[in-house]
């Protein structure tokens, strides 16, 4: 596996990224209300990768072998939609949640992360299931740091989200990122303590896990990018993207208007 460590140039161009990719979810936040449709956010965002901030939305034209070119500069994905939902003529109604995915690329260095949104007032099970998997993304960024492993990320994850009575899904995982936008390592939202590659500094990957009410099995739409839940159930993710420091780790997808940190020593896995 060829694994190359960030150095101080590499980690100072990502702090960029990673705020601006954050800012942009600062900015469409604004505007996700009940009767938007999910391409008119997407339109929004790209305006203002594209002319204020002066980014290039990864996502638009990324074409992963297998996949044509993803057709939007961001990623909507509503209700039991997991993830690469595309974004269209879906109207948003009063109850939904909708996961906002945003990769922007500054001077060749790429910026991932995404927030779950609340349209209008969703229900009991819905806000509980996106405050969970926030929590359960922080249970694994807090396990980064190095000689930890990342089957540590995993297993805090895991054990966290069925704790809570639901399920990881297995086929999505957290990766390596900076000039390329997948990069090594492949980080597991479950797993064994202890196990998979241990963390050195310089290593930076996103942490996002995908996490539903139901059942952990998914199915792949027809447009050959949106994944849904099975049964159904309803899906939330959230994502950050981390470096291995020194002592601990560094969230580098963070901005003025990024959601704090949860109290996690209440909810330990």
């Amino acid at each position: 596996m060829s694994l190359a460590l960030k150095n101080s140039d590499d980690i100072a161009s990502m702090r960029i990224a990673g705020r601006l990719g954050s800012e942009v979810l600062d900015y469409i936040t604004a505007f996700i209300k009940p009767g938007v449709t999910t391409g008119k956010l997407d339109q929004l965002c790209h305006d203002f990768m594209v002319n204020v901030q002066g980014t290039i939305p990864a996502t638009l034209n990324y074409a992963p072998p297998g996949h044509k070119p993803y057709p939007a500069s961001s990623c909507t994905s509503v209700n039991h939609q997991v993830c690469h939902g595309i974004p269209g003529e879906k109207i948003l109604k009063n109850g939904d949640i909708l996961n906002i995915d945003i990769t922007v690329i500054k001077d060749g260095y790429h910026g991932d992360n995404s927030r779950m949104f609340y349209i209008g007032e969703p229900s009991i099970q819905a806000r509980r299931l996106c405050e969970m998997t926030y929590q359960a993304m922080w249970l694994g960024i807090d396990q980064v740091k190095p000689g930890g492993t990342l089957g540590d990320v995993g297993h805090a994850i895991q054990s966290f989200a069925e704790k809570n009575g639901y399920s990881v899904v297995r086929e999505f995982c957290g990766h390596g990122i900076g000039k390329k936008f997948h990069e090594e390592p492949q980080i597991l939202h479950y797993g064994k303590r202890g196990s998979g590659m241990t963390m050195k500094p310089g290593m930076i990957f996103t942490v996002e896990p995908m996490i539903n009410a139901g059942r952990r099995d998914i199915r792949m739409l027809g447009d050959g990018w949106g994944v849904v839940t099975a049964d159904h159930s309803l899906s939330a993710q959230w994502e950050h993207t981390v470096l291995v420091t020194d002592d601990g780790f560094e969230v580098l997808t963070v901005s003025a208007g990024s959601p704090a940190r949860p109290a996690l020593s209440t909810a330990s896995a």
